[in-house]
């Protein structure tokens, strides 16, 4: 039998042929296709009804069979898959040559630095050979500039000079041998990775660098790159004052650039640098920058007291176009920070190129591959806001929160007076004026102004991501509504009626709503909502909730980062594009490097380590030893609107609060400090920890001794397999405290979401009442048996959550959990087929 044959089209016209089951092929016609490829552009995967209903209205397609309208939608979609893949598979392609290129010119320069140590190590030894050592004690290599550089800078040709020795210096250090770059620990190039990071230990000053690929022309990322207020967020301000061409087609400029100080107990920093752009001949364009001088140039000589001068060393960035698109990225930030103007116990915050790395070099290189991704579509946001209106919110939340921690005197900022006891610090604003109705960040209806409460405070043994995770998902722990909703109807109606405003309470629950999270999920931008409640009944039909914009940084287990913060600000349930923000909030910044590997393993949800295996059975190479010393700085700034006659009593109330939630953090601090050696009752089980193992093969092997039947199915699983099996666990598993308070101890994963809690409130909760009173009574009758033969079985029942809500079980299963020592330290408890009423 012939078949008929029939020219493909690749679907924008023309004639194609489709396969039948006979083995022949339908001929399309150019009009067909064009037919299908429409409704193929509105729906790829087409109903049977809407095949059929297509027939009818496209006569062109009458003498088309639905089933082989139906393959050639099929084939469709298929090649369009292809399609697809090919075009991922080439840019994974790209991604791969240009990563293979820096990883191979990184290869070179440390075959370079080798071979310049190893020549380095054996003019050493002549000279101790020849007893004729220089005196030069220098063991560093960076080429440094002379304070007295400075040369004539007040002509162009003087400044020619120094930029093209700046130029020289950066590119020694981007490519070349003049710093000994070592790889940051905890950052493995490769084709997922942000990209090649270093740091150096420098005698003089921090040093970092990273290269990456970005998806970008050289000329869009220098400008990005050069707008620093929009991806540092350490920078307050950022002025060019002079700007004239240098006459080899680059430009010079002179720049002055504020940064904040990340805490209350330190002053912020400023810069009077050169900075040079230039493209070079093999296409890379390069821009780099100095300081001029040590401390007396630069403008705003009025307000230099409230900054320290520092120094940048030539630092700057290095943008090569990559064959096929985008670019490869070099970037260097060596800097001076004058740690010794700084309390001894924060100077590891200035004397760290570690940070330095994470909160401006990094920094730098995950901004311009965040808008190459949102300008390649690839990133998606949601409530149909666009990228550049949310990153502008991210931005200004940080933004506020420095200017509130800063408090710096040409914003308006003044302290009010003490009480005496100067634990917390109370600063007012008169300058910021707070609308409803604002057309500007700052734009502002309330007769008086700002009031901040602010303080800072060092913390022991407290991991910081695991700390800012527990101040974000229990708000109910140390926050008060009334305040909230204090400040929410002064921001909504621009009255504030402090003291008056009638009592609230919080319903302990809150909606978290994701907007906006960057790249490698470092920060969050969210929308939470606090449900309040009216007391009085009259006002039962009134919305008291209360929302708050969101930013989080550190909370990702895989994230690292400088700081770990927890950022927010009330707004309206609709907040438009400039709504007003008076953000407040909390940050806690790391002061031991040394502990770096302890945030990422210790987190709030145990299943989080269960899949990468705990710590403890990891090499001493693979994970640094936790330091039970680990310390860090925590800071906490909370605004508050007020009204000119209410400044004394929102003062008043701004202290006594920030004192009650240092008194919080302190209490939820010591909460959350490392566990010690040996297994107590009531003792927290933090992830992969050894008593969590322990505990977890009691619970087991005291089941199987009771009820004469495994409570998991594995073959001889011991330590954390055991464990892992365990938490994973499709039944609610709780082990509660037999001895002294009947509190849970431990859960598995169905157990945290049954009772609606983590790990770290988990002892929040008590055996009595998360039981109804049918559930204690059927627990009482069988608390007999249960002492006597070891297990007891509970009917059908119905249980509460530590939110509230009911949960209604099939049936319960009670049993005793000796230790070690063969005494009942534990009752452990399994719900069987649990569901939310």
């Amino acid at each position: 039998m012939a078949t008929t044959m029939a020219v493909r089209s690749g679907g924008g016209g023309g004639l194609e042929k489709e396969p039948m089951d006979t083995g022949k092929y339908v001929r399309y016609t150019a009009e067909q296709v064009e037919a299908l490829e429409r409704v193929y552009g509105e729906c790829p995967k087409p109903s049977s009804v809407r095949r059929q209903q297509l027939i009818r209205e496209c006569p062109i397609l009458a003498n088309i069979e639905p089933k082989q309208i139906k393959v050639w939608f099929q084939n469709r979609r298929c090649r369009e898959k292809q399609r697809k893949e090919a075009s991922r598979l080439q840019a994974v392609n790209r991604k791969l040559t240009a990563m293979n290129k820096l990883l191979m010119e990184e290869n070179e320069r440390l075959q370079k630095q080798v071979t310049q140590l190893v020549h380095e190590n054996a003019y050493m030894r002549q000279q101790l050979q020849n007893a004729s050592l220089a005196n030069d004690t220098s063991c560093e290599s960076v080429v440094t500039t002379p304070q007295n550089a400075l040369r004539d800078a007040s002509n162009p040709a003087g400044l020619l000079s120094i930029a093209e020795e700046t130029l020289a210096e950066f590119l020694s250090k981007a490519t070349g041998t003049a710093v000994d770059w070592v790889q940051m620990p905890g950052m493995k190039p490769g084709p997922d990775s942000i990209g090649i990071v270093a740091i150096s230990h420098c005698t003089n000053g921090v040093a970092a660098r990273v290269c990456g690929l970005v998806s970008l022309e050289p000329t869009k990322i220098a400008e990005i790159l050069k707008d620093r207020p929009s991806w540092f967020r350490d920078c307050r301000s950022l002025e060019v004052f002079t700007m004239f061409p240098a006459g080899n087609g680059g430009t010079i400029e002179l720049v002055y650039m504020q940064t904040y100080a990340p805490t209350t107990l330190a002053p912020a920093r400023d810069f009077w640098t050169l900075r040079y752009t230039i493209g070079l001949e093999d296409g890379s364009l390069v821009v780099c920058e100095r300081s001029l001088s040590g401390s007396g140039g630069g403008p705003h000589a009025t307000a230099a007291h409230q900054f320290v001068r520092a120094e940048m060393l030539p630092s700057g960035y290095l943008i090569r176009p990559c064959d096929g698109g985008g670019s490869i990225v070099h970037i260097v930030d060596h800097l001076d920070l004058e740690a010794w103007n700084v309390p001894e116990v924060l100077r590891p915050l200035y004397e760290s190129s570690r940070i330095v790395a994470q909160k401006m070099t990094t920094a730098a290189l995950r901004h311009v591959r965040q808008i190459a991704q949102e300008m390649n579509g690839e990133v998606v946001y949601t409530l149909g806001r666009q990228p550049a209106v949310l990153r502008t919110f991210s931005q200004r939340l940080s933004r506020g929160f420095n200017d509130a921690i800063n408090g710096f005197v040409d914003d308006g900022w003044s302290l009010m007076g003490g009480d005496g006891v100067e634990d917390v610090v109370v600063a007012t604003n008169t300058s910021k004026k707070i609308s409803a109705q604002a057309n500007s960040a700052n734009a502002f209806s309330v007769s008086g102004g700002v009031i901040c409460a602010k303080a800072s405070m060092l913390l022991q043994n407290v991991p910081p991501a695991l700390l800012v995770r527990f101040l974000r998902e229990h708000r109910s722990e140390w926050a008060d509504y009334n305040i909230d909703a204090y400040s929410a109807a002064s921001l909504k109606t621009g009255s504030c009626s402090f003291p008056g405003l009638r009592p609230l309470r919080f319903s302990g629950s809150q909606i978290i709503m994701p907007l906006a999270h960057t790249v490698e999920n470092e920060e969050f931008l969210e929308v939470v909502r606090l449900e309040g409640q009216a007391v009085a009944q009259d006002e039962a039909i009134l919305s008291r909730d209360v929302h708050l914009l969101q930013l989080c940084s550190g909370i990702d287990e895989n994230a690292v980062g400088a700081c770990f913060q927890l950022v927010f600000a009330l707004i309206d349930e609709l907040f438009p594009d400039d709504a007003p923000l008076l953000p407040s909030g909390f940050r806690v910044i790391p002061l031991d490097t040394k502990s770096e590997g302890l945030s990422s393993s210790r987190t709030l949800d145990l299943a989080s380590s269960l899949e990468v295996g705990s710590a403890t059975n990891r090499c001493a190479g693979d994970t640094p030893t936790i330091d039970h010393n680990l310390r860090s700085v925590l800071t906490i700034a909370f605004q508050f609107p007020y009204e000119v006659n209410l400044q004394d009593s929102v003062a008043a109330m701004a202290r006594q609060y920030v004192r009650s939630i240092v008194s919080s953090v302190q209490s939820v601090s010591l909460a959350l400090s490392p566990s010690r050696p040996g297994l107590h009752v009531g003792q927290r089980l933090l992830p992969g920890s050894p008593e969590a193992v322990t505990v977890a093969r009691w619970i087991c092997q005291s089941y199987s001794y009771y009820l004469g039947m495994e409570l998991l199915r594995y073959d001889g699983e011991t330590g954390e397999s055991l464990l892992k099996m365990l938490w994973h666990h499709q039944d609610a598993i709780l082990c509660c405290s037999f001895k002294m308070q009947p509190i849970f101890t431990f859960a598995n994963q169905a157990g945290l979401d049954m009772l609606e809690t983590t790990l770290v409130a988990l002892q929040d909760i008590s055996l009595d009442k998360i039981f109804d009173e049918s559930g204690r009574k059927a627990l009482c009758s069988e608390f007999a048996k249960l002492m006597e033969q070891g297990y007891a079985y509970l009917p059908a029942g119905v249980c509460l959550s530590g939110m509230g809500r009911h949960v209604s079980y099939e049936q319960a299963i009670a049993w005793k959990v000796p230790g070690e020592d063969s005494n009942v330290h534990c009752l452990a408890f399994c719900f069987m087929n649990w569901s939310f009423i």
